[in-house]
């Protein structure tokens, strides 16, 4: 694939949208102790994924106390286990996954009395967002320019990538709704029939009983 640039102008346009759409916060959420809070992610196969997270110290000045850790896992729709730490305060994980779907990650913080709430940053990229820039310019060497073109050209492949299974997901969903309908379809064919079956039976068992009481 080759990208050309036109324009100045446009290509500086088309950089700033492409990072703009590149660019992922992390989340900061709360969590009870006794509890568990799970956050999901959809990720293609292949897909590179990376993820951090720590708990907010309430007070800077003092350590964290015992109580404000939290036991983490990482898991694919299918329950395959990718991360787990268990009783700690920070950590990271990075896989490639090798399944389609949701990925999984919760986060359980262990009973405390008196209870208390636990604030976790957590930052969870993948895909192209996974990718360290700085660490591909320092060790190619390579110009702003050329580095700017490499994240367009592989962000590009990505979204080409996205499309391509997007569009498998929805032939999936197509297929299962053809399915659907069919069987559909048949079930209430059989249902008539069953609900007719039973009407003239009952249609039958009544005008024999008229007949037997000479009513008719």
């Amino acid at each position: 694939m080759n990208i050309r640039i036109q324009s100045q102008g446009f290509s500086l346009v088309l950089i700033s949208v492409l990072l703009l759409w590149t660019r992922v916060e992390s989340l900061r959420f709360d969590l009870e102790s006794g509890h568990t809070k799970c956050i999901t992610e959809d990720i293609k196969s292949n897909s590179m994924t990376v993820g951090k997270y720590h708990i907010v110290n309430p007070n800077e000045e003092h350590p964290l106390p015992d109580s404000h850790k939290v036991t983490v896992r990482v898991t694919s729709a299918y329950g395959n286990s990718y991360h787990y730490s268990d009783h700690v305060t920070e950590g990271n994980f990075a896989f490639q996954a090798v399944e389609a779907g949701d990925y999984m990650a919760c986060f359980f913080a262990a009973d405390h009395r008196p209870s208390t709430t636990l604030t976790i940053d957590f930052d969870w990229k993948s895909g192209i967002a996974a990718k360290d820039w700085t660490n591909v310019a320092k060790k190619g060497s390579v110009e702003l320019m050329e580095l700017e073109l490499k994240k367009m050209f592989d962000t590009v492949q990505s979204i080409h990538e996205e499309m391509y299974y997007l569009r498998e997901r929805e032939e999936e969903m197509q297929q299962l709704n053809r399915s659907t309908n069919s069987k559909m379809f048949w079930f209430s064919f059989l249902s008539i029939l069953v609900c007719l079956s039973v009407a003239g039976l009952q249609l039958w068992h009544l005008k024999s009983f008229f007949e037997k009481k000479k009513l008719i």
